[in-house]
């Protein structure tokens, strides 16, 4: 009876830990966001376990049955499509009822996207604030005016699609010449990380459109 938290890797599959296969080849059941991307890793690996969805449309639903069968003696794995489960990512969910119901729970160590993209942007690391995805619309103006005094760094994620008008919003907020960095693609075959204030970095990708996952790394109010 355990739940597993196990991070999978950000882009490059070798990019995982020893003790994560060790768990997953071990493990009862495997938790994931997406079978078909989870799929990939697993037979990457040569680990073979029956696979549950388990994504934030029916997290709910199934929470009641997921505790059940961990009370029932079962041992389960969770990962998500890449990183680390519960930042940016379903977890935390199951992590508080299986904490509510003393089932024990152990997160490995591992990948996720916001540390190697602070660490190489060179903006001071000693000090940061992680805020992952910014709201859409509510709360939109209120996070963005609080963050812009913000002493210590600032880490985002930003989908491919929005980031343009995103970095366009935090210059307007932020000031146009804060220092930030976009890290893209990190540890994959066309990782990128660029460099510079938030309004040359807005003008830069109006006109290229990026792909892959996107962390965006702002240096905190003088």
């Amino acid at each position: 009876m355990r739940l597993y938290l196990v991070p999978s890797p950000i882009g490059n599959l070798g990019d995982i830990t020893y003790r994560a296969v060790d768990v997953l080849k071990n493990a009862d059941v495997i938790l994931c966001e997406d079978t078909r991307t989870s799929s990939v890793l697993l037979k990457h690996y040569g680990i073979q376990k029956p696979l549950t969805p388990y994504h934030q449309h029916n997290e709910h639903k199934i929470l009641t049955h997921l505790v059940e069968q961990m009370q029932a003696g079962k041992t389960f794995a969770l990962i998500t499509d890449a990183g680390t489960p519960g930042i940016s990512d379903p977890g935390f969910l199951l992590l508080r009822e299986c904490i509510k119901h003393d089932i024990p729970v152990e997160c490995l160590p591992g990948a996720t996207a916001f540390v190697p993209a602070l660490v190489q942007s060179g903006i001071p690391s000693n000090r940061f604030a992680f805020e992952g995805f910014l709201p859409l619309k509510k709360g939109r103006h209120t996070m963005l005016t609080k963050l812009a005094t913000e002493e210590r760094t600032v880490i985002l994620y930003e989908s491919p699609h929005r980031l343009a008008k995103a970095l366009k919003e935090l210059a307007e907020y932020f000031g146009v010449d804060r220092q930030a960095a976009v890290c893209r693609e990190l540890t994959k075959m066309f990782e990128e990380t660029r460099k510079g204030t938030l309004a040359e970095l807005a003008t830069h990708y109006e006109t290229h459109a990026p792909k892959g996952e996107i962390v965006i790394v702002i240096a905190g109010k003088e």
